[in-house]
C-alpha cells in the first residue's frame, strides 16, 4: 500500500493483493520506520466498518487509519469504480481530502517493477 500525503490531502494506493486482503478481512496496513529506537514508525491502515456513513480517518501518534463504509467499501472492490473519495471536516483546521484507488500500472515501467498492479485503462490508448 502506498500513502501520499501533500496539505491536507491523504491518498493510498491499493495493489490486487491488497485489494484481496482487504475485502477478505477488513483490514490492510503497512508501517514505515523512521529510525533504530522503538517508537520512530508510522503505522498507516485502511479499515472496513460497516457502521460508517462517510469516510473517516483516526489518528494517534504513530498510526493513521483511513476508514471507509462497509457498503462503498464492498462496491469499489467488486466494480471497475477506480476510489473512493471523501473530505474529513477538521473543525478550525479546515478539511482533509481523502482518496483510496486502485494502484494502476505505470505506463512507462516494466512488467517486475509492475507486479500486482491493476492493468492501466490507458495502456489502450499507446502506440
Amino acid at each position: 500500500m502506498k500513502l501520499r500525503i501533500q496539505g491536507d490531502s491523504l491518498r493510498l494506493r491499493i495493489s490486487r493483493s491488497e485489494l484481496a486482503r482487504f475485502v477478505e478481512t477488513g483490514h490492510v496496513e503497512e508501517t514505515i520506520h523512521f529510525g533504530r529506537e522503538s517508537g520512530a514508525e508510522l503505522t498507516y491502515a485502511l479499515s472496513r466498518d460497516e457502521l460508517r456513513k462517510s469516510v473517516e480517518v483516526e489518528y494517534s501518534p504513530d498510526r493513521v487509519t483511513v476508514l471507509l463504509p462497509g457498503a462503498e467499501a464492498y462496491a469499489w472492490s467488486a466494480t471497475e469504480q477506480i476510489g473512493i473519495a471523501g473530505e474529513v471536516d477538521l473543525g478550525p483546521h479546515g478539511t482533509l481530502s481523502v482518496l483510496v484507488e486502485k494502484d494502476f500500472a505505470c505506463l512507462d515501467r516494466g512488467a517486475a517493477e509492475n507486479a500486482d498492479t491493476f492493468p492501466n485503462p490507458l495502456a489502450a490508448h499507446i502506440c
